[in-house]
Parts: C-alpha cells; sequence; structure tokens
C-alpha cells in the first residue's frame, strides 16, 4: 500500500533514540542515570549515545562538549532540587526556609554521591553568570531569603558565601570514605586505626569512629542554626 509519509532524514532522525525524540532534560537524565550506576569515569559521549540509542554525535545539539556534559550533571542535580522544594510544604519564616532548602540540598546530594564532586570542581571552574540557570535560581532564593531576614547587602553577601560553604563542604565530608577495611569485623581495624600513629595522632584516633558514622541532617542543622546565630546576632 503507498503511503505520502517520508521517513525521517538528517539531523532530525539522529535524535530519534531508543526511547523517543531525544532532549536536553532527557540527555541529563540518562547521564545522571549512567553516573549514579557507574561513577563519573563511565560517562563519555560514547557511552551515553548507547544507553539512548543514538550515536555520539546526536548529543552534541545537547551538550557541546564532555565540559558542557558535566555541567549539566550539576544542572540535573539542582533541577531534582528545584522540583523537591516545589513537592514540599514551604514555611513563610525565612530562617525555617534556608533549613528546608540545606536538608532537601543534603538529600539529593546523597541520592547522586558520584555527582557531588562536581558542585565544586565544576561551580569553580565556571563563572557566576555562566552556571545552569537551576544553579542560579538557587543563589537567588537564599540571597532572597537573607534579605528577608533583615541582613543588609554586606551581611546577606556574607552570609550567602558562609551557607553555602558550609553545606556543600559537610555533604563532601559526610561522604568522604572513612573506612579502611568494610569487610573487618573488627571496629579497629576497619576503621585503619592501626595506621595512624598513637603518639602523633591521638584525638583522630579517638574521634574516628564518630566521624566514620557521620553527623546527618542534625549535624547539619546544628552547624547552619550556629551559622545563622553568627549573622543575626
Amino acid at each position: 500500500m503507498a503511503t505520502d509519509k517520508k521517513p525521517e532524514t538528517g539531523r532530525r532522525a539522529g535524535d530519534r533514540g531508543r526511547y523517543g525524540r531525544l532532549s536536553r532534560e532527557r540527555v541529563l537524565a540518562s547521564a545522571l542515570e549512567l553516573v549514579d550506576r557507574e561513577g563519573l569515569s563511565a560517562l563519555s559521549m560514547r557511552r551515553l549515545g548507547g544507553e539512548l540509542g543514538v550515536e555520539a554525535m546526536a548529543l552534541y545539539r545537547y551538550a557541546s562538549s564532555k565540559d558542557a556534559l558535566l555541567d549539566g550533571l550539576v544542572e540535573a542535580l539542582y533541577v531534582e532540587l528545584e522540583q523537591r522544594l516545589a513537592a514540599e510544604a514551604g514555611t513563610t519564616e525565612w530562617r525555617a526556609e534556608l533549613h528546608r532548602i540545606a536538608r532537601a540540598t543534603y538529600d539529593v546530594c546523597l541520592m547522586h554521591p558520584q555527582v557531588v564532586p562536581l558542585l565544586a570542581t565544576r561551580m569553580l571552574a565556571v563563572p557566576l553568570a555562566r552556571r545552569p540557570l537551576a544553579v542560579l535560581r538557587d543563589h537567588e532564593r537564599v540571597l532572597a531569603l537573607l534579605r528577608e531576614g533583615g541582613l543588609d547587602e554586606a551581611r546577606s553577601m556574607a552570609g550567602f558565601r558562609a551557607f553555602t560553604a558550609w553545606l556543600l563542604g559537610y555533604v563532601s565530608v559526610e561522604l568522604g570514605e572513612m573506612v579502611d577495611n568494610p569487610k573487618e569485623p573488627e571496629p579497629a581495624f576497619r576503621l585503619g586505626l592501626h595506621r595512624m600513629p598513637p603518639q602523633e595522632l591521638p584525638r583522630l584516633r579517638e574521634a574516628a569512629p564518630a566521624l566514620a558514622e557521620g553527623g546527618g541532617p542534625e549535624g547539619l542543622a546544628a552547624g547552619l542554626d550556629a551559622l545563622l546565630d553568627r549573622f543575626t546576632s
């Protein structure tokens, strides 16, 4: 039976993957899934194209380089953060809202631990104005809340830097590898305390078990309260 429908050719055909037509959101979501599953070292245009069922060249419309793809992972994480915040009930009190943002960021980062190092390396590599819009909206949200809390421009900028440094630093430490041998049943050997000179590092050896357990969201909130007290007192 004859038909007037012509097959897709050229760029449009190359954009149709295994799961339908590509979009930036689909490409970044697949990249995030791949990195969550296999780590950053597994990410390449060729591998991502294989995940989506397209040639690697088809992806360059959505990420012009490997660095752009890494920036896209940061974007995808912050988009997920926005969606989480939008789905939750907010609060009209500025300090409580900062706590809500911090906790949501903490939760999203723990869901995507392989991406967390990029929050430092790619943020530092990309000028402010060129960061993904989802990241800039997060910055705007925090700054607006600090101004709402009565901080003037200078103090709100200092508070913003402190808030960001505490939040991302806390998450990075929380995700840091503290256990030397997870299969070792003896706690001291599991932590590798035998590798630490007791005469030189007595306090660190003593603190190692607590460090290995992590501070959790309670530690995040306690530190944030101390930080905000410093700027509002």
